[in-house]
């Protein structure tokens, strides 16, 4: 699960939203055979994209020139989450099973930021936007050795979601920023502005999908693996070493007990004999039945035939 917080993906978010809005909108655009996305937030799954822009832009007060107005959430399962999802809930489901989790991801923005009266989505000016597709861009390897042009769609599962927030709570009055990471001395100024951990937002959506959609992670495909491996100091990536590998035991005991339980499932049912059957067997065939479940279980007939002895002398 890729979740990342930034500015803008195309223009800044200084000025109006209506660009970054109208750039979100290019599947609408782009595609005859897709049914358009329309824009969605906690209350409303077919909010209208003017609607989206004129309502962020209105949102800014007391917010200078300079001052960002709106973040950018970019929510993106990774291809092994969204064929579990396909797998659960079919094509379409699994999109609404997305904005459903989309809301509780904003639940979650909402609560680390850690401020009286902005406890859930509801509090926050928000509006999400389901995208189909992934496009390369001038920083992908493929575009700069010429193997893919700018623009090009990306193969695979590309299923994603773009959220726009504005800056200020929907009551117009508090300033949230999720690039404020203010640790300073006067606690009661911290409070005040406000402290977001983006790392345990992160992980708490990793968390969320996980408990949401019943989804077996592992260790090696969690944020907390990958960004201990990146930051995290010797210790820390010492200590991940040794989950890692207590984490392939288990899987291998876990296995072992599956194929065992398996086994024994096969071998019961292949020697069990249907008592209820049995009843309803006629007499003359009864003692067949039985003949043939304990030729299979001992693997060798129940009664055998003597052979005749030859007559001597006898040649006829």
């Amino acid at each position: 699960m890729y979740i990342n917080i930034t500015d803008s993906e195309s223009g800044n978010n200084k000025d109006s939203s209506k660009q970054l809005v109208h750039y979100l909108d290019k599947e609408d655009r782009l595609f005859d055979n897709l049914k358009p996305e329309k824009w969605f937030n906690g209350t409303s799954n077919a909010i209208p994209s003017h609607e989206v822009g004129s309502k962020l832009d209105n949102n800014i007060a007391k917010l200078g020139r300079d001052d960002a107005k709106f973040f950018l959430i970019n929510i993106s399962p990774s291809q092994k989450e969204i064929a579990w999802l396909k797998s659960q809930y079919g094509e379409d489901g699994s999109k609404e099973m997305l904005k459903t989790f989309a809301i509780g991801i904003m639940d979650k923005y909402a609560k680390n930021f850690n401020r009286p009266g902005i406890e859930s989505n509801n509090d926050l000016l928000w509006f999400g936007k389901l995208e189909n597709h992934r496009y390369y861009s001038h920083k992908d390897p493929e575009v700069k050795e010429r193997l893919k042009k700018r623009g090009d769609v990306k193969p695979g599962e590309q299923m994603h979601i773009q959220v726009i927030v504005s800056r200020k709570d929907i009551a117009n009055k508090i300033k949230l920023s999720p690039m404020n990471k203010s640790r300073g001395k006067n606690a009661e100024h911290s409070k005040k502005v406000g402290q977001f951990d983006r790392s345990a937002f992160k992980t708490s959506g990793e968390q969320l999908f996980d408990s949401q959609f019943k989804f077996q992670r592992d260790l090696k495909d969690t944020f907390r693996y990958a960004n201990t491996k990146k930051n995290g100091v010797l210790e820390q990536r010492m200590a991940i070493r040794r989950e890692q590998r207590l984490s392939a035991k288990q899987q291998t005991r876990n296995t072992t007990e599956q194929k065992g339980k398996i086994v024994t499932g096969l071998l019961d049912k292949e020697h069990r004999t249907d008592a209820s059957d049995l009843l309803h067997t006629s007499p003359d065939n009864l003692l067949s039945s039985l003949l043939d479940t304990k030729n299979k279980s001992d693997g060798a007939p129940l009664i055998t035939r003597k052979k005749s002895k030859r007559r001597k002398g006898l040649n006829l």
